[in-house]
């Protein structure tokens, strides 16, 4: 069982495993037919060239309109589509697109050009850590710091500062997670060609257009009701269940990331197939609780000062998992889980 107070001012600590392995089990032995939904989306490569056409003709477009048509192009179409990239970069994370990692990579780099901020190769490093390592504070970059937990408190001013600036707060979260290399090859090949583009937006079209780019990142994942998702996947709104699903319209702009105990449970699925893993398994995923709206859940994080930075399930015990695992991507995973 998970300690956890009205008002946390630590973090909820579990004795016990992640959640979302032993269930993986359970689900294939009664429905081992979700093995044929494991494989590729080559596809998914062109919807990345699309959005990414998309945010640079808007870019474009908006160069030397006023700021009053700017923000709120940023805060609706861009916001959008930026969220749309961060999901296309988390299926290039998984190797989910190309069967070679080297153009999963890639792709994920093209991905995140008009996010402005290098972090596509960061993030495939991080984020199969918090698969692998789910609440270990050292190693899951996903897990708020307890001095960023504490500065923002339980105040709703104070979470939507948060929320306004949750990509300088994520950014600085690796720092504490020692145990995992920070620079390589291609998280330099990223930054490089990143910076080069953000260079040639500005000198091409101007700082308009750039700054375009910019509120459309901060408003794709801070204070937006696409920002609740953040709150939606891990943060603990009722008993011990530590991963929620949304199944709200959204997912049909977002690639279906409102999945997400889904994703967990079969993180070698693309996109496309997650609804088909509910369908299948609805035993398992109907009777958790679940998200019908990222907005409501975007003002209940706000307002309701039971819920804070706080709220999230943290463990010591690694499960054995040694450091440099990963969810491998593939068929043969699956079946050694089951």
């Amino acid at each position: 069982m998970h300690t956890k107070s009205a008002k946390p001012a630590s973090f909820a600590h579990s004795a016990a495993q992640e959640p979302h392995k032993n269930r993986t089990k359970e689900i294939l032995k009664k429905h081992p037919e979700i093995r044929r939904y494991v494989g590729k989306n080559p596809l998914t490569f062109w919807f990345i060239a699309g959005v990414v056409a998309l945010q640079i003709a808007l870019a474009f477009l908006l160069r030397e309109q006023s700021w009053w048509l700017i923000l709120p192009a940023a805060y609706t179409v861009g916001a959008v589509a930026n969220h749309a990239l961060f999901v296309l970069i988390h299926e290039c994370t998984h190797h989910l697109i190309f069967s070679r990692r080297v153009w999963n990579n890639l792709a994920s780099i093209l991905a995140n050009l008009p996010i402005v901020v290098p972090g596509a190769i960061s993030f495939h490093r991080y984020h199969l850590k918090h698969h692998a390592f789910q609440g270990i504070y050292e190693l899951d970059a996903d897990v708020p710091n307890e001095w960023e937990a504490r500065l923002i408190g339980n105040s709703a001013p104070g979470k939507a500062l948060w929320l306004l600036f949750y990509p300088i707060f994520q950014g600085l979260r690796p720092l504490r997670l020692k145990e995992i290399g920070f620079i390589d090859g291609w998280i330099l090949l990223n930054w490089f060609v990143q910076f080069s583009f953000d260079i040639a937006i500005f000198m091409l079209f101007g700082a308009k257009a750039f700054c375009f780019l910019l509120f459309s990142l901060f408003f794709s994942i801070g204070l937006h009701p696409l920002g609740a998702r953040w709150i939606q996947r891990h943060f603990v709104v009722e008993g011990d269940q530590e991963t929620y699903s949304y199944y709200g319209a959204m997912n049909k702009l977002a690639f279906n990331v409102g999945h997400h105990n889904e994703h967990h449970d079969f993180p070698s699925v693309p996109w496309n197939h997650l609804p088909k893993v509910r369908a299948a398994a609805r035993e398992y995923y109907d009777t958790l609780t679940w998200h019908k709206s990222w907005t409501k859940l975007l003002f209940q994080f706000l307002f309701d000062p039971k819920l804070s930075l706080f709220s999230r399930v943290v463990r010591g015990d690694r499960g054995q998992v040694a450091l440099n695992a990963e969810v491998k991507p593939d068929l043969e995973a699956i079946e050694k889980m089951a």
